[in-house]
């Protein structure tokens, strides 16, 4: 047996438990980090061959340090709509400050007010897909090259034109029938156009002689109400003018020109145009007009909005990010995606709580969430660390221990070598 290599021995064994209580001290230090994923100090023999026979000659122990990252957390509810958590498998895509595209669960995203787009504590931008083109994103199953930064500035104000309207309700069976130029009855519409601007559309119904309907259509502003007691049309020609039947139980039988030409898209609606550089086609439908006995009990809807200013967004479980506007409407922006890795223990961790795949971890693949065991996206939730500090304390007070143990081995090798070159006196 050689006395060195007790001390040896003796060291490695102190090496070793200071690389765990090292892991336990982060550990602990780390037991608030959202999203942080625990490490682990484990240890292996490494012998030495005895080829004498006889003496042996003591080994060593090695360590290697693992992380527990396929191991969640508790999840825990918060006040930040856009605190986010994974429930079940997978990382968020983040970015760097360098740009370079990294893997976290620290789902504790606010606004950064310079870039706007949704950054962490450790200073990560959360990547995703944007939908503002209308298409649904295509993913690239192992990359995050085309993924963009979820960012609120590429979301403006935004006005919705009208494209459909309708004019529903009741038209009297026994009003008397008007005469040439004038109305029965006249009622208002609004409709916006492709700016958002507020345009008045007049309804001018005026009874035939044979029990149908003409419905007159003018654009309120060029063509005003004409001044008097008497019922008249305006002057001009109406964006659209109609005929509307009625059979015997009162209800629309179809509609047909009247005046100007315009387009039907069925036998109960047709298609004018807003006035202006940037009216656009709307879509009129009378269908749910009857004529029967009793008042005018006639209602108009319009789609469209007036322009809207963006004031927040929010978080859908399939990771769709909509943009929600000050008209209580919301337009899905974005979309973030989920990425996973065949052994995500093996991830290499780096500062800022984020992770990169090396060969043992396996390549990323993206999906979104609740696709092929993929997690579901909580918004106003944050994964807490999974360190249990009890269990760091108890392995505190092993590796303790252990080291005072090794220490006595190095100790009482030292003071028999010390013995040993006390007999050459």
């Amino acid at each position: 047996m050689s006395l060195i290599g007790v001390l040896r021995t003796g060291v490695s064994g102190m090496n070793a438990q200071s690389n765990r209580i090292s892991t336990v001290a982060e550990n602990i230090q780390n037991s608030g980090t959202t999203g942080y994923k625990r490490s682990s100090t484990e240890f292996s023999s490494l012998l030495i061959a005895d080829t004498a026979g006889s003496n042996y000659n003591s080994g060593s122990v090695e360590t290697t340090v693992r992380r527990a990252v396929s191991e969640g957390g508790t999840i825990s509810a918060t006040t930040s709509k856009s605190d986010l958590a994974i429930d079940g498998n997978g990382f968020f895509v983040v970015k760097d400050p360098a740009g370079a595209p990294l893997l976290t669960r620290a789902g504790n995203f606010k606004i950064d007010a310079t870039s706007n787009t949704f950054t962490n504590a450790a200073g990560m931008t959360l990547m995703g897909y944007s939908l503002l083109d209308g298409a649904e994103p295509t993913t690239t199953l192992n990359s995050v090259a085309d993924m963009v930064p979820i960012s609120l500035a590429s979301v403006s104000s935004r006005a919705t034109p009208t494209t459909e309207a309708s004019v529903s309700g009741n038209l009297p069976a026994d009003a008397t029938a008007a005469a040439s130029g004038q109305y029965s009855k006249k009622y208002s519409l609004v409709t916006y156009n492709q700016l958002g601007k507020a345009q008045t559309l007049d309804i001018y119904l005026a009874k035939n002689a044979d029990s149908s309907w003409t419905a007159s259509l003018y654009d309120a502003a060029a063509n005003p109400t004409p001044a008097g007691s008497t019922p008249a049309l305006p002057s001009g020609s109406p964006l659209a003018a109609v005929t509307v039947g009625f059979n015997a139980q009162g209800n629309v039988t179809g509609t047909q020109v009247a005046g100007p030409p315009v387009t039907y898209t069925g036998p109960k609606s047709f298609d004018l145009t807003i006035p202006g550089a940037s009216g656009g086609s709307v879509t009129v439908n009378l269908a749910s007009l009857t004529q029967l006995a009793g008042d005018y009990s006639v209602e108009g809807q319009a789609n469209g909005k007036a322009p809207a200013a963006v004031t927040g967004t929010s978080f859908d479980a399939d990771g769709t990010v909509y943009a929600t506007f000050d008209d209580g409407s919301r337009l899905a922006a974005f979309r973030v995606p989920i990425a996973t890795v065949p052994s995500a223990d093996n991830l290499e961790p780096r500062s800022g709580n984020v992770y990169r795949p090396t060969v043992e971890s396996g390549d990323i693949q993206v999906g979104f969430a609740n696709q092929g065991g993929r997690g579901t996206i909580k918004s106003g939730a944050l994964e807490q660390s999974n360190v249990d500090v009890s269990t760091e304390l108890t392995a505190m007070i092993e590796s303790q221990s252990v080291y005072t143990a090794n220490s006595k081995v190095f100790t009482t090798g030292n003071e028999m070598l010390d013995t040993l070159m006390s007999l050459k006196r």
